[in-house]
């Protein structure tokens, strides 16, 4: 059972494929950092870019790394069906300790149809724990809450939500009895673990993962101020490639390669980024 303090992991890219040798020093990096686990191919692993067996390689890479020293949830969202279920059916069998859907973006889906993906994809990956990825913004659209409630019926595996809606009424709505939801935004982390939220699953924490962990062991509304101007920082760059050259500047050796349309970091950022990174 997912809990705690976990990062929406990054992507390691080199020449325009993955590069799988960094997979081993970027997990000895969130090791050392305190986490509880990881969130592989979410937005920040800028995981609908890749393509299935890419992203199959990407789960099993990250599952060996770990070598259960922290737990993987693969997020198995995508465009169709078809691929979202084949990717959750690949998590299980791959090593993953739970799986992660969201609303498939572009296509704004009515409830039915929405239910009917989420139910397919659970059944995929039965037993092992499934999430609802909650994050309007980038799907178009929210979940519906019957569509949940209705979820939990059909879906014994369902366990909870990674919710990433601000402000927090839009999040707070999410925070339903019997699941475990977990944090996205890190602004809202105080409040969320303040109203039942039991974790969360943090960008920031894929290159600032003390910072997280502490924010979520002892959860205060100024750690996550705190770690809402942290983000804001970043987030006056490309925030990919950003979180990625702040490892590469922590001495992990991840790569500057991003997957397009996403795009590095041009000479004066990284300098500004080297700059803030040392005064901070």
């Amino acid at each position: 059972m997912l809990r705690g303090a976990l990062t929406a992991a990054v992507t390691p890219l080199r020449g325009g494929g993955l590069d799988e040798e960094a997979f081993g020093p970027y997990a000895d990096f969130l090791v050392a950092g305190g986490l509880d686990g990881i969130l592989a191919l979410g937005t920040t692993g800028e995981g609908l870019l890749f393509g299935v067996d890419e992203r199959r390689r990407i789960v099993e890479l990250y599952v060996a790394a770990a070598a259960g020293r922290f737990q993987v949830a693969a997020h198995c969202g995508a465009q169709s069906t078809r691929a979202t279920v084949e990717l959750s059916a690949h998590a299980p069998e791959a090593g993953a300790d739970a799986v992660a859907v969201i609303a498939p973006p572009y296509f704004q889906l009515d409830d039915r149809a929405l239910l009917e993906h989420f139910t397919a994809a659970a059944a995929a990956c039965d037993p092992l724990p499934f999430y609802v990825y909650e994050f309007e913004r980038a799907s178009g659209y929210a979940v519906p809450l019957p569509v949940l409630f209705e979820l939990r019926e059909r879906a014994a595996n369902l366990r909870g939500m990674k919710v990433s809606d601000a402000p927090f009424d839009r999040f707070s709505r999410y925070l339903i009895e019997g699941l475990d939801v977990f944090v996205g935004p890190e602004a809202l982390i105080a409040d969320g673990l303040g109203g039942g939220a039991v974790g969360a699953v943090s960008a920031l924490a894929a290159a600032f993962p003390e910072r997280v962990v502490q924010a979520v062991r002892e959860p205060s509304q100024a750690a996550s101020v705190a770690l809402g101007e942290l983000r804001a920082a970043i987030e006056r760059f490309p925030r990919h490639a950003a979180l990625k050259a702040v490892l590469a500047l922590k001495g992990v050796p991840v790569g500057p390669d991003v997957r397009r349309p996403l795009r590095q970091l041009q000479e004066n950022e990284h300098e500004e980024l080297r700059a803030w990174l040392e005064l901070s």
